[in-house]
């Protein structure tokens, strides 16, 4: 998930769709792909390995936003015994990518889909990632078979993953299932994602972990102006976020035993980032007593409320650190945990999206099969972290300079207002600049002054920037 997810709902004006496509041209990205790129995907569309394993009378699922096509994940959730089945279903890109191929160079070029305001930067071409390899509901698609076994309370009991061929029969989107399953009116697989969903959260809590709720900021187009709000997760958000967890989970625990595999890993947040944070609450008014843990005190927070929406939204920087370690022949490496998630965990469950997931699930495969992982997988492996390294550092800056242009296009018209805000971070070699959060709109820009900024305090700033074009928005002390 980008840091701060935004979005453009109607029709972007000339100068923020300018602006954008400035931007785009600036970093080099395109939608376009390499003609034997697009080529070798025309050709594997129409024919792609498919597996041996039928499992298209389980009738999948999945949820997603309403208007996505890439479809990296399918579900069936059922009782067994006094537990609960999962079955999740992956796209199986391996099936359409010749390992060095000119469409395996591409991706391995691009590591991400990149996220715009108004458009994305796919993967992997339309005909395999937006049809062919999604698990859209129709045609049988091939796909990474997760089945995992749960006890009562949520707690995995047995794992097996393999290659097979899947059939989506319904696409969902989260305000449907909500409804549905808020309703009673969800049929079981449906109805059991709240169960299954709330058991996992429990564990989580349990084990130390922490999921962010973190709201996305939406910009929407209202009589030729626009005006920003924070859109709050829904809860099937979250209970479909941890059946992901889980399978990242069980597959990092299935490669820690095989000895080779890829975690994402993050180390614990120093004292000094959880003391900022503590600053920002106090400014925020809100209260964090101090036998309060910080893991706590975020799941008490309500990200419909505006004050506790941008607390969350500073609450990401204690996720700053987190990487991709590699790891074979049985040397595990010193840190196998991610410290959110305070557990052994992998990104394994959108392969349409992340080149790592293609990976991790070969590695996945072999081990549940306790065979060798292919020779390309290897091969590839030790190159894996700086590549994804590299994707997000460019993932990072698409989603600093989009926020900025749509922030720009929203406060063009107000340059030399006040608001009121909280100064949320400083820079330590540069104390007189900054970022501030202001209350209302819901907008986070860059802060300079001519003396030292006060980290965690309320301050009255003046808007002396806001252009689109320039795709910078700037404040100074009132």
């Amino acid at each position: 998930m980008p840091r701060r997810p935004i979005r453009v709902t109607g029709a972007p004006e000339a100068p923020l769709r300018a602006a954008l496509s400035a931007l785009r041209a600036e970093l080099g990205v395109s939608d376009g792909f390499p003609p034997e790129a697009l080529a070798e995907a025309e050709r594997a569309a129409g024919s792609p390995a498919l597996p041996s394993y039928d499992a298209t009378d389980i009738p999948f699922f999945t949820i997603d936003p309403p208007t996505s096509t890439d479809l990296d994940q399918a579900l069936h959730l059922s009782r067994q015994g006094t537990g609960y089945r999962v079955r999740y279903a992956i796209a199986d890109v391996a099936a359409f990518v010749v390992p060095g191929g000119p469409l395996d160079a591409e991706t391995h070029r691009r590591v991400l889909t990149l996220y715009f305001p108004d458009g994305k930067i796919p993967l992997h071409p339309a005909q395999l990632g937006e049809s062919a390899a999604s698990l859209l509901p129709g045609g049988p698609r091939p796909a990474v078979l997760w089945t995992i076994d749960l006890d009562a309370d949520g707690r995995t009991l047995a794992v097996d993953v393999r290659r097979a061929l899947v059939r989506s029969r319904a696409q969902l989107d989260y305000a449907g299932v909500q409804k549905e399953i808020d309703a009673g009116t969800a049929e079981e697989p449906l109805a059991l994602l709240r169960t299954v969903g709330l058991l996992r959260e429990r564990l989580e809590v349990e084990r130390g972990g922490i999921s962010l709720n973190v709201p996305e900021q939406e910009i929407v187009e209202r009589d030729d102006t626009y005006a920003l709000h924070y859109r709050a997760p829904l809860p099937a958000e979250g209970w479909n976020a941890q059946i992901s967890l889980l399978t990242g989970m069980a597959a990092a625990d299935l490669m820690l035993a095989a000895g080779t595999g890829v975690l994402r890993t993050l180390p614990a947040a120093p004292d000094g980032a959880v003391g900022r944070l503590r600053r920002t609450a106090t400014a925020l008014h809100i209260d964090w007593p101090h036998h309060v843990s910080y893991a706590d005190l975020v799941r008490s927070l309500d990200p419909h409320d505006p004050r506790h929406a941008a607390f969350l939204q500073e609450c990401t920087t204690l996720l700053r650190g987190a990487g991709y370690t590699v790891f074979r022949d049985g040397a595990l490496p010193p840190i196998t945990t991610h410290s959110a998630v305070a557990a052994p965990y992998t990104h394994c469950t959108a392969p349409l999206r992340r080149l790592t997931d293609r990976y991790a699930a070969e590695l996945c495969l072999a081990a549940a099969a306790g065979q060798e992982p292919p020779e390309w997988v290897l091969a590839a492996l030790d190159a894996l972290p700086d590549e994804m390294a590299e994707g997000a550092r460019r993932a990072g800056t698409v989603e600093r300079e989009c926020v900025d242009i749509v922030e720009a296009a929203l406060l063009k018209d107000r340059i030399g207002e006040v608001f009121e805000g909280c100064v949320v971070d400083v820079m330590e070699r540069r104390p007189t600049v900054g970022t501030v959060h202001l209350e209302s709109p819901a907008v986070i820009g860059r802060i300079e002054a001519d003396h030292a900024l006060p980290l965690g305090e309320r301050l009255r700033v003046r808007l002396t920037q806001a252009d689109p074009g320039a795709a910078k928005v700037r404040f100074a002390p009132a």
